[in-house]
């Protein structure tokens, strides 16, 4: 008998080991609309796929999944991946894949207004407001469309987010902004003069379309436009893996309606979004903090993906690390630790 049960574990293993195996990963274009602006959205889905590992090239992103692979039957856990400011739906892909290749479906999306193509809604409410609700756009197209909603467990949705997408991450589980706190933070701009100076861009924008309105009178009348496109909130949502956010926009009133775990992630020497006022900030302030990493000597621009030698050719600013920091190796524990959170906080059947 023990020699028996000894040959079925031998013989049950290599299965077991099998199963939990990375597959390959189909992707595949999508287009969703937009509540905000009206207009389109383009964007990504990822899914584990029955088909060959491959590479396909869009632009300058080597991305690790076979354009329109067949996917893998069954439903699965779903995490939106919200890029940052000036960014693309494709700044996130290695962990879009590596999620995917480990029995996630991963949608992405291009903000309007806020990408690298068009980035002039910059402190408007079209995107301070807008984002979470682009998002959810993205959530329910997907529960709606015929293939994908096959694919998708609709109980088990988190969502990952870089930087204004951190933000876009924490509205979207039940933080509220006040905006006024951008002014407040930046009274005595030397302290954050990479931020500050951001802002008093906006300020002269706003002076310019909006004569005879003071910055305090027209973040204030943003304030009051927080529900234009709905609640921000999405109670679908059940966990949210936020890198390096721009949160200095919250206090502990505008994150106690905060009830899923939250991960956070950050770069020691982030220039872009001080730590110790963003980050640092709002991580005792979150009653269901389910964890809290920092990456020794990294900027903020760590989270993108591992440039391509093109890329690098073209935006060397987002591509290059400080001296120490090895990008590839850091993504390697960082998407080894969203698929840890989002698999415990999205635990359910199936």
């Amino acid at each position: 008998m023990p020699h028996a049960l000894a040959l079925m574990l031998l013989v049950a293993l290599p299965i077991t080991l099998l199963a939990q195996s990375p597959t390959a990963v189909g992707f595949h274009t999508i287009s969703i609309t937009d509540p905000v602006s009206d207009s389109t959205m383009p964007g990504y889905v990822f899914y584990p796929t029955t088909g060959r590992a491959g590479i396909t090239w869009r632009g300058p992103y080597e991305v690790h999944a076979v354009l329109d692979a067949p996917p893998t039957a069954g439903q699965k856990p779903l995490v939106v991946i919200s890029h940052g400011h000036g960014g693309s739906e494709l700044g996130h892909h290695d962990l879009a894949v590596y999620l995917a290749s480990h029995g996630f479906v991963v949608a992405t999306l291009r903000h309007p207004r806020d990408n690298f193509l068009d980035d002039s809604g910059d402190g408007h409410a079209e995107v301070m407001i807008g984002r979470p609700i682009q998002v959810q756009a993205t959530i329910s197209m997907l529960l709606g469309d015929s293939l994908w909603k096959a694919l998708i467990d609709p109980g088990r949705i988190g969502v990952a987010g870089f930087s204004n997408g951190g933000y876009t991450s924490l509205l979207l589980m039940g933080a509220v902004p006040e905006f006024t706190r951008f002014l407040d933070h930046c009274k005595v701009p030397s302290d954050d003069p990479n931020f500050c100076g951001s802002v008093k861009q906006v300020e002269a924008q706003v002076a310019k379309e909006h004569p005879g309105e003071t910055p305090r009178q027209f973040l204030s009348a943003m304030q009051g436009q927080l529900h234009r496109w709905g609640n921000m909130a999405d109670p679908r949502i059940k966990a949210a893996f936020v890198m390096a956010p721009q949160s200095l926009v919250f206090d502990s009133s505008g994150l106690s309606s905060i009830k899923h775990p939250v991960f956070l992630y950050y770069g020691e020497r982030d220039e872009v979004l001080l730590p110790r006022d963003n980050v640092l900030h709002i991580a005792p302030l979150i009653s269901t903090l389910a964890g809290i990493r920092m990456i020794p000597a990294a900027g903020h621009y760590v989270f993108l993906s591992p440039c391509s030698a093109e890329l690098d050719k073209e935006a060397p600013a987002i591509c290059r690390d400080p001296s120490g920091v090895d990008r590839m190796a850091v993504h390697a524990k960082l998407n080894a630790d969203a698929l840890a959170f989002f698999r415990k906080a999205l635990m359910g059947p199936g």
